[in-house]
């Protein structure tokens, strides 16, 4: 399969173009910065050079974007708007266009936002949760949702929807605190696009990725309230490892992502999680 990977000189975009090369597809991958995932200097924004970039590709993996990062360096609304908006409007006229038949836009598990509080429990985050977006980083994002979906139905794309967890560059404890619940390695995601290519829908759909969680729902009032408890439920083992390299648990943990859908609809089985950083990042 032959397929453009906006953004990608970026965290996931960069990751995702090596895993595609490395599983034999072609990939050209557009950025307005240069790095050695991306072949062309391309500003989606810029309409017509859009347009004449994405010719002759069987698919387009949009992970372009600005950031909830942009939103706290104080980048102004219009920035968001025109980048996460716009930009994937271009995309998406590119593709019917040019003929593009799948479309695969990364949004982000953010868009849920203030759906994510609750003062008793921790929030069961699977794909029905209603999205409270809170700020103009999560209204671009949800707004550029409603535009893949749009084009699923009236233009006939196989427009789909990826939203990824948390993949900062965090330090070892808190990215294994965060592995348990909200976390995701860039390589699992990469990999969930890559599976996901594979997959035809009958209705427009919507995934969360992340590097799934052992909790249950029968779990979240306990982890709100005393999260080291249920842990060692799970993990028994995680007690001395933590202890040996002076790390804290979490002591209250407030959502956990699910992506058993993505599971269902095309085998994502998350590889990097919080059990494969217990056993390789220890000591």
């Amino acid at each position: 399969m032959k397929i453009l990977v906006t953004g990608s000189s970026g965290q996931l975009g960069s990751v995702t173009v090596k895993h595609l090369k490395a599983h034999h597809h072609t990939v050209y991958g557009i950025d307005i910065s240069p790095s050695g995932t991306t072949d062309e200097l391309v500003d989606i924004t810029d309409t017509d050079n859009t347009v004449a970039v994405c010719r002759n590709f069987d698919a387009i993996i949009h992970t372009a974007a600005l950031h909830g990062k942009h939103y706290e360096l104080g980048y102004p609304r219009s920035a968001f708007i025109k980048t996460n908006i716009d930009g994937t409007l271009n995309l998406l006229n590119a593709c019917i266009k040019n003929s593009i038949p799948r479309f695969l836009f990364t949004s982000t598990t953010s868009i849920y936002g203030n759906a994510l509080t609750d003062h008793e429990k921790a929030v069961w985050v699977d794909e029905l949760l209603a999205e409270q977006p809170r700020d103009i980083y999560d209204i671009t994002k949800q707004t550029a949702e409603q535009l893949c979906k749009d084009f699923f139905y009236k233009e006939g794309l196989q427009a789909s929807v990826y939203r990824v967890a948390r993949f900062l560059p965090e330090d070892d404890n808190l990215k294994l605190n965060h592995r348990l619940y909200r976390g995701l390695d860039e390589r699992d995601g990469a990999k969930a696009l890559q599976l996901a290519l594979g997959a035809t829908f009958e209705s427009f759909e919507i995934f969360n990725i992340s590097s799934g969680s052992p909790f249950k729902q029968n779990d979240l009032y306990n982890i709100k309230q005393d999260a080291e408890q249920v842990i060692l439920k799970y993990y028994p083992a995680a007690a001395e490892i933590y202890k040996a390299n002076g790390w804290q648990f979490p002591k209250s943990i407030d959502r956990v992502y699910v992506c058993d859908k993505a599971a269902r609809y095309f085998n994502y089985k998350p590889a990097f999680t919080f059990e494969y950083l217990l056993n390789n990042i220890k000591g």
